[in-house]
């Protein structure tokens, strides 16, 4: 993600329903070492430059000591349910390994199953309840995290 994807992910944000970071919250967060902010880009044309398709998705997740925190992770609705949420999902794990992370953990609201399916293929399982985390509406978060420990 760079500085110039920024109103589309601000775009896909508000459509998918997530609590509004904005774009000055998303520069902020680009300016840190400690975070990864990928985006999946539209790959229908070939013939079109890589930085130049349309965004489909985004993730921004934050490395705490030795725990990734997603904070954001949508998916333009016309592009759900084709891989690229876990595609994202998987490429920010894969890179707190590589930072020797040892879990990644979210917050995700209670009634949202589909985010929640798209976690658990992920690897992550329920771990507590957030009463009240959200607002807009007001509903509870459901905290989720993964292991990302190689078992020996």
């Amino acid at each position: 993600m760079s500085e110039h994807d920024l109103l589309d992910v601000v775009a896909i944000e508000k459509i998918s329903g997530l609590s509004p970071w904005g774009w000055d919250a998303y520069y902020k967060e680009l300016q840190s070492a400690d975070s990864i902010m990928l985006v999946a880009r539209d790959s229908a044309d070939r013939n079109v430059a890589s930085d130049s398709r349309p965004i489909t998705g985004f993730i921004v997740a934050r490395l705490l000591a030795n725990e990734l925190h997603i904070n954001n992770v949508a998916v333009r609705p016309e592009h759900r349910r084709a891989g690229m949420g876990a595609g994202l999902v998987g490429a920010a794990l894969q890179w707190a390994q590589e930072k020797r992370a040892d879990r990644a953990v979210l917050e995700v609201r209670a009634g949202n199953s589909a985010a929640q399916a798209l976690y658990r293929r992920c690897g992550f399982v329920v771990e507590g309840r957030r009463r009240r985390y959200y607002a807009s509406p007001v509903e509870d978060a459901l905290l989720m995290a993964v292991s990302l420990r190689s078992e020996a």
